[in-house]
């Protein structure tokens, strides 16, 4: 029972849209199939370090060494107000007369799957919200494998839930209306990026 527990509440979790969601949306639309599955293996592993974090109970650890969050949330709001940055530079840089195509470099598998593990691992908020997750679904008498059935539950989830936003997104038709919007959807990208670091960077927790 236990474990439908943790599916459900990290689903509503990992379907909410967030930077791992636009980031796999991004490289989906305008990256190689390859580069697609690199960025969403990224974010699953990511998943799999905050869920063995939140399962070894690093929340405790931030409690007792504030200092560690602190640097944690600092670099992490750093590096996704850096990501919007970049998007929002790269749409003004490529500024194109309606109807031309918009240029940009293309990413490499190996890049994909660094920037989808930097990305999911930039919030040290996940750590809390996994602990909260365990602490809340976990049998009192709970053992090891308890445990680490709800970290493989929560890849699992990830896993389904990025496989099915893959497979939509890679339809031409989905393709072709972003090839035709690109402009707008980066710079929307650009501006949620920067304000998920920002929100990071001024919250009290």
């Amino acid at each position: 029972m236990f474990l439908l527990s943790v599916a459900a509440i990290w689903a509503v979790a990992a379907i909410t849209p967030g930077p791992n969601f636009f980031l796999v949306v991004r490289t989906a639309l305008e990256g190689s199939a390859r580069a697609a599955v690199a960025v969403i293996a990224g974010v699953i592993l990511g998943t799999f370090c905050w869920g063995l974090a939140g399962w070894l109970g690093i929340s405790a650890l931030f409690a007792a060494a504030p200092f560690a969050y602190l640097f944690l949330k600092i670099a992490g709001g750093a590096y996704l107000l850096w990501l919007g940055a970049k998007l929002l530079w790269r749409t003004y840089r490529n500024g194109a007369l309606p109807g031309e195509p918009v240029l940009c470099p293309a990413i490499s598998p190996k890049q994909a799957f660094w920037s989808g593990l930097a990305t999911n691992l930039a919030n040290p908020k996940s750590a809390f919200f996994v602990a909260s997750l365990f602490a809340a679904t976990l049998p009192a008498d709970h053992s090891w494998m308890h445990g680490a059935l709800a970290v493989a539950t929560m890849v699992l989830v990830s896993s389904l839930w990025y496989t099915l936003v893959l497979t939509i997104l890679r339809n031409p038709a989905v393709a072709g209306a972003y090839a035709r919007g690109r402009r707008a959807i980066d710079a929307m990208a650009g501006v949620i990026f920067m304000g998920f670091g920002m929100k990071l960077l001024t919250s009290a927790r």
